[in-house]
């Protein structure tokens, strides 16, 4: 578990440092993937729901240290985006689940989720419609990296890399 975990870690160090510096040159109208969210759903679908749970909230807590957030929005956005992909664990239908569609469908759920409730605790602004608010800061950043989820994973090898 520890070595998993330290892996885990390791793997996030060079996203965070291309989710802060690099994203701004593939940004469309202040919509940027998360890459971060992508690998967080990739780990929680190999190795479980409570692995997942965890890596979210270190992985939320790193980057709100780092980029200087609001403390505790992105660690509780990517726990809960964390647990809700682990519900896509399972050992018999693994393979299934990273299929490149079915991958995407998972990161759509966890990235529309976090988004929305990154964006009811970082950016509140009471000019706007909520529905408006909620579909350009939840659905249209969900969206974008469900399609970039869908390119990352059809590159994944289909051999057995990390087994549990």
């Amino acid at each position: 578990m520890r070595t998993k975990f330290i892996f885990s870690t390791l793997f996030f160090i060079p996203v965070l440092i291309v989710q802060i510096t690099l994203v701004q040159f593939i940004t469309w109208n202040a919509i940027t993937p998360n890459f971060i969210l992508i690998l967080l759903v990739f780990h929680s679908i190999l190795f479980g729901q409570l692995y997942g749970t965890i890596l979210g909230f270190v992985y939320g807590l790193l980057f709100d240290l780092i980029t200087g957030g609001l403390l505790g929005s992105a660690m509780l956005s990517y726990t809960l985006a964390g647990f809700i992909a682990g519900y896509f664990s399972n050992e018999n239908k693994r393979h299934i689940y990273l299929k490149p569609f079915n991958f995407g469908l998972i990161v759509l759920l966890c990235s529309i989720t976090a988004s929305i409730i990154y964006s009811i605790f970082s950016t509140i602004d009471f000019s706007t419609n909520i529905i408006a608010s909620l579909f350009e800061e939840g659905l249209l950043p969900g969206l974008y990296t469900f399609v970039v989820a869908i390119i990352i994973i059809y590159f994944y090898p289909r051999r057995k890399l990390f087994e549990s």
